[in-house]
């Protein structure tokens, strides 16, 4: 009987032994896997850019003024009919 004990006791420390370092080496592979993961989601989600500032005010006016000539020149070359000329000043002057 004391020899039946023995190898049973010996082959739950084996197993015991044999379940700890498989966990442990679960543990080390999840950690890895995760260790990789995390920089490729970093290059696959790029944080979301800030919105530029707006142009100062002297420059917006300066821009719809060069928009303005330009629709004027279109209008004369006969590209715009007189209708689409005024939607357009009235989209840019808002």
């Amino acid at each position: 009987m004391p020899g039946l004990l023995r190898g049973v006791a010996r082959t739950a420390v084996v197993a015991g032994t044999a379940t700890a370092v498989s966990n442990r080496v679960s543990r080390r592979q999840a950690g890895r896997w995760a260790q990789q993961e995390a920089p490729a989601q970093a290059y696959q989600e790029p944080a979301p850019a800030a919105a530029p500032p707006p142009p100062p005010p002297a420059d917006d006016m300066t821009s719809k003024i060069d928009q303005l000539k330009q629709l004027g020149d279109l209008k004369n070359q006969g590209v715009l009919t007189e209708a689409e000329f005024d939607a357009q000043k009235r989209r840019i002057l808002g």
